[in-house]
């Protein structure tokens, strides 16, 4: 567990799931991500959901999550998870909380086993914990989206050598 000054990162807990569906509908000002994340919690096998927590209030600031990708094409033994949706709370952005949900998820999904993320995200952000894009490892995103948007880390040294394809995520992902 990670701490920014009284922030704490750890697994989210059932008691959790009504606050995180209102960071999400906060951060994004819809329904759309708050109800992909109810859908994926139950129908996504082996999601890693982390939440930040104020740790003298309980209050939650943040949450990210990381789900499983098919790698179509792809080697598969490659545990390839993608990240997201992530949010923080419009209050609370631009303090680290973001940076620190990312980094100990990347922590936690390397303890887990997992190979490599990938992410649709800003250029500006991601690269900062190591990011790349995806290209450069040879995978796509199965929709066409410009290239600096979608990327890729290796949690696993050489884990997407020689690998390419296109990343799909979970049927959710459709739906929004």
């Amino acid at each position: 567990m990670e701490k920014l000054t009284e922030i704490i990162i750890r697994k989210e807990t059932q008691k959790d799931i009504p606050m995180i569906r209102g960071i999400l509908i906060d951060a994004f000002k819809s329904n759309g991500e708050a109800d992909l994340v109810e859908t994926l919690r139950e129908e996504a096998s082996g999601f890693i959901s982390l939440v930040a927590e104020h740790i003298s209030t309980g209050y939650l600031a943040g949450h990210i999550l990381f789900t499983p990708v098919d790698l179509d094409g792809g080697d598969n033994t490659l545990v390839l998870y993608g990240l997201g949706p992530m949010a923080v709370l419009p209050e609370c952005q631009k303090q680290g909380i973001g940076s620190l949900l990312v980094s100990t998820g990347l922590k936690e999904c390397k303890k887990a086993g997992i190979h490599a993320i990938v992410v649709l995200g800003h250029p500006d952000f991601y690269p900062r914990f190591g990011f790349v894009k995806a290209r450069k490892h040879g995978i796509q995103y199965e929709y066409d989206v410009p290239d600096n948007l979608f990327m890729a880390i290796e949690l696993k040294t050489g884990s997407l050598s020689g690998m390419s394809g296109i990343a799909r995520y979970h049927d959710a992902f459709k739906k929004r």
